[in-house]
C-alpha cells in the first residue's frame, strides 16, 4: 500500500447528507451503499446525517452515524442548522476528507468554502443530475458551484449522461472527475429465483415516489390504451408516496376513469415486503420524463427491478439508457410518444419467452458495477480508472 493510501485509510471520512435512511429514494441508497463500502474497506467513515424518529433507527452499521438536529429539507432552516454544525465542529473537519454526495450540504458548503478555517483536508463532491442544472440557472450560484468544484479533490457522478451534463456546465471539473456508478442495494445481492406459479392476471409494477418527473400517470394511460381484453388480464401495482401537490390524486382518478384495468396503490413498503411484490410482479415500469430542471440521472430502481429478473420499460431520457440496455434488459420509448409506449407494453405481455430472456440478461447486467470500486474511486488517492 502506498503511504497517500494508507494516510486516506487512516484520515477520517466524514460524508455530510441530508438523504440518509429511513428516507427513501436513489441518492439515500447510494449515500449508505457509498458509506458501507467505503467501511468495509477499511475507511473511518463517519456519516452526518439528518434527524430521524428513534424508533426508525438501525443499530449495525458499520460505520460511524451522528444525527444532526435538523430535518434535511433545502430550505433556509436546514441550511442554517448545518452551517452551525460545521462551525461547531469546524477544527475535526480540516484534519479530514469531507464529503458531499448530494446538493444539500453543498449549498452550505457554497458560503463557508471562503474562510480557511472551514476548508477541510480533502473535499470530494458527487453530482446527480437536476442540482446541475440548478446550480447553473443564475450568475451567483454558478459562480459559487465552481468556485466549491476548484476547491474539490475529487467530482463524481453515476453516468456518463451526468458527467457530460456536469462538464457542459462546469468545465472546471474536468480534471478531477471520475464516474462512480450505482451498484445493486446490499440486501438486494442475493435474490432468490423467481416463483413460476400460474397467475391469473400479468402484474406491471412502478417503485419510486409519486413525482409527475417518475411518470407513474404516462404508464397509467399508456396500459389503458391497450385493447379492453388485455387490461382485463393486467394489474398496475404502484409503490410509493408523494408529498406534494395531488399526482397522487390524479393517478387515482385516473385509474377510476378505466376500470377494466385494475390499479393497486401500496405506499411506502419496507424491505421485505418490497421483495416479494418484485417477485411477484412480470414487468417494471418507469416513464420518468425529463420535468423543468428535474431530470432522471441515471436510477437505481431499474437495477433493482433487473436483479429481480423484470424485464424494464422506460423512456429513453435522461441518464436511463446506461440503467436500461434497449432490446436486452428492457424497451425503451422517447418520452410523449403514447402509442409507442403501449405497443412495448402490448409486445412483452404477449411475449413470455421476451420477458423471460430480458429479465435473465437483467439480472447479470444488474450485478455488473461494485460499490467499493466506486468507494475507492472517490476516496482513495492513488485510485486510476480502470
Amino acid at each position: 500500500m502506498s503511504a497517500s493510501s494508507f494516510a486516506a485509510l487512516h484520515h477520517p471520512i466524514f460524508l455530510i447528507t441530508h438523504e440518509f435512511y429511513p428516507k427513501r429514494g436513489g441518492i439515500a441508497t447510494f449515500t449508505e451503499e457509498i458509506a458501507r463500502a467505503s467501511a468495509t474497506l477499511g475507511y473511518d467513515v463517519e456519516v452526518w446525517a439528518q434527524s430521524a424518529p428513534l424508533a426508525a433507527e438501525k443499530t449495525d452499521w458499520p460505520f460511524r452515524l451522528r444525527r444532526m438536529p435538523l430535518k434535511g429539507t433545502h430550505d433556509l432552516t436546514c441550511q442554517v442548522q448545518l452551517t452551525r454544525e460545521l462551525i461547531r465542529h469546524r477544527r475535526d473537519l480540516r484534519a479530514a476528507t469531507v464529503y458531499l454526495p448530494e446538493p444539500g450540504p453543498m449549498m452550505t458548503m457554497m458560503l463557508l468554502q471562503f474562510f480557511q478555517a472551514f476548508r477541510p483536508r480533502r473535499l470530494v463532491l458527487t453530482f446527480h443530475g437536476s442540482e446541475i442544472l440548478n446550480f447553473a440557472r443564475s450568475p451567483l450560484r454558478r459562480w459559487l458551484a465552481g468556485q466549491l468544484i476548484d476547491h474539490a479533490t475529487r467530482v463524481s457522478t453515476l453516468s456518463t449522461f451526468t458527467q457530460e451534463l456536469l462538464l457542459s456546465h462546469f468545465p472546471e471539473a474536468a480534471d478531477k472527475m471520475f464516474l462512480t456508478p450505482g451498484a445493486l442495494r446490499s440486501d438486494f445481492a442475493v435474490v432468490p429465483p423467481r416463483p413460476t406459479v400460474p397467475k391469473d392476471k400479468i402484474v406491471v409494477l412502478t417503485v419510486g415516489r409519486l413525482h409527475p418527473r417518475k411518470g407513474q400517470l404516462h404508464t397509467l394511460q399508456a396500459l389503458q390504451l391497450l385493447p379492453p381484453g388485455v387490461r382485463r388480464g393486467l394489474e398496475y401495482w404502484i409503490v410509493g408516496t408523494g408529498t406534494k401537490g395531488n399526482y397522487e390524486g390524479q393517478l387515482r382518478a385516473a385509474a377510476a376513469a378505466l376500470p377494466e384495468l385494475t390499479v393497486r396503490f401500496f405506499g411506502n413498503l419496507p424491505d421485505e415486503e418490497l421483495a416479494s411484490v418484485y417477485g411477484r410482479a412480470d414487468i417494471f415500469a418507469m416513464t420518468s420524463v425529463n420535468l423543468d430542471r428535474s431530470i432522471e440521472g441515471f436510477g437505481l430502481v431499474y437495477l433493482e427491478a433487473a436483479a429481480h429478473g423484470l424485464p424494464v420499460v422506460a423512456h429513453d431520457v435522461g441518464g436511463v439508457s446506461e440503467a436500461v440496455v434497449d432490446g436486452v434488459t428492457g424497451l425503451l420509448v422517447p418520452p410523449e410518444r403514447p402509442a409507442q409506449l403501449a405497443a412495448a407494453f402490448e409486445k412483452l405481455i404477449h411475449d413470455p419467452p421476451l420477458r423471460k430472456k430480458l429479465g435473465a440478461a437483467g439480472r447479470d447486467w444488474a450485478a455488473r458495477n461494485c460499490w467499493k470500486e466506486s468507494a475507492e474511486a472517490l476516496f482513495n488517492p492513488a485510485w486510476t480508472a480502470p
